[in-house]
């Protein structure tokens, strides 16, 4: 345990529920965004492969088209 954990530990425990729920919502966020990071550096390391196979880029339209089918993919699964 590093030595800022239990100082932490101790000021979690005087918040409130609600206070709770967002330092939970902002931790989850900032995994998401090392995650997304992590992912956009993967689609960076492949472009000059892509590039040189003679792939063309995709517009901003499809870019956008893709991006709106895995949104509707979402939330028709949390539907379920």
């Amino acid at each position: 345990m590093n030595a800022v954990e239990p100082t932490l530990i101790e000021k979690l425990k005087q918040l409130p529920p609600q206070k709770l729920a967002e330092v939970e919502d902002f931790v989850d966020f900032i995994a998401r965004k090392e995650v997304r990071r992590a992912a956009l550096d993967r689609l960076l390391a492949v472009a000059p492969a892509l590039e040189a196979a003679g792939v063309a880029p995709m517009s901003e339209e499809e870019v956008a088209a893709e991006i709106a089918a895995v949104r509707a993919e979402r939330r028709a699964k949390a539907g379920r």
